[in-house]
């Protein structure tokens, strides 16, 4: 039987999202040897699954950045601390070792480390079904947009009425013969700029309306609808479902990390209920918590710092600052 891979590192990060990416920089930073670990088969988390075209305009120095772009610069940031990456593979059980912790994967592989830092973002998710669409699904049907390029010229149905349905229907304007929104409500999740920029772009947005029905023979060529209970039928030959996801923190629950709604309860040191296990990000919560990447930055910081305080007690906190290296 082969014997388990084992890693051994100062700092484990899961969760390779910007969050995880900055943190690696960091521990090189402060000289720790780190592994960064997610289930996504690629680094950037949610961003490269899902949003690589999208414009992110929360980081502070750039008016705005293409998601594929940030993460490209992560990347290249976080390669100064020699990382390994473990990557398609699920972080499932945490057990406390000597003043290590030793964390099992999916794949049989062990990493032991001095402390870990979980940047998990929302965790693992699954797109909210739409519920005309079962068995679409890559016959025209899609929930995510990776590429703008498949959409030139086509008809593209939107359902939903958050920032990512408004972010795409911006986006494909240009590109597609024509994008129709459709939304069951007339009020928006979306952010009122994003929703005033749509309606400039000329994009239809019919409300108190639901896809009823896909129809087609080799791919989508139809969509029916109910517009406040009258049935109609538009032309497309794509629709994107940008219903949101549900979102599962998977075997991290099982961890006995004190949790709160899905999400991971830090102190303002960033450390967790469970010693030597340390949080930043989306996956965090706290009284005042604002999820935005330029806070999940701020928080790999402090929690890579603490980690470097709690693995040599001997160490400071605060190092001093990069430029002064």
């Amino acid at each position: 039987m082969t014997k388990p891979a084992q890693v051994d590192v100062d700092l484990l990060v899961i969760g390779a999202g910007p969050t995880g990416l900055f943190a690696t920089y960091y521990a090189g930073f402060r000289a720790m040897k780190v592994a960064v670990a997610d289930s996504l088969p690629e680094l950037g988390g949610q961003i490269t699954a899902m949003y690589p075209e999208k414009q992110i305009f929360d980081v502070a120095g750039f008016p705005t950045i293409k998601g594929r772009d940030l993460v490209e610069a992560l990347v290249t940031q976080a390669a100064t601390a020699e990382p390994t990456y473990l990557l398609g593979r699920t972080a499932t059980s945490l057990e406390p070792a000597d003043e290590s912790l030793s964390v099992g994967f999916d794949d049989g592989t062990v990493v032991v480390a001095r402390a870990v830092l979980i940047t998990a973002g929302i965790g693992t998710f699954t797109p909210r079904p739409l519920p005309a669409g079962d068995g679409w699904l890559g016959r025209g049907l899609e929930f995510f947009v990776p590429s703008f390029a498949p959409y030139a010229g086509k008809d593209v149905v939107i359902v939903g009425g958050g920032d990512t349905a408004f972010d795409w229907a911006l986006h494909l304007e240009p590109v597609a013969a024509s994008v129709t929104l459709v939304h069951r409500r007339d009020a928006f999740r979306a952010h009122e700029r994003t929703v005033a920029a749509v309606r400039a772009a000329g994009v239809e947005i019919i409300t108190h309306a639901e896809v009823t029905a896909l129809r087609g023979d080799a791919g989508v060529e139809e969509v029916d609808l109910s517009v406040a209970g009258e049935p109609e039928t538009r032309k497309a030959q794509a629709v994107i479902a940008a219903l949101g996801f549900i979102a599962d923190l998977g075997p991290l629950q099982e961890w006995g990390i004190e949790t709160s709604k899905r999400h991971v309860v830090v102190d303002q040191a960033m450390r967790t209920s469970l010693p030597r296990v340390f949080a930043a990000g989306d996956v965090t919560d706290y009284p005042g918590k604002v999820r935005l990447i330029a806070v999940g930055f701020g928080e790999a910081a402090t929690a890579v710092n603490n980690a470097a305080a709690a693995i040599d007690p001997s160490a400071h906190v605060f190092p001093g600052h990069s430029s002064e290296a």
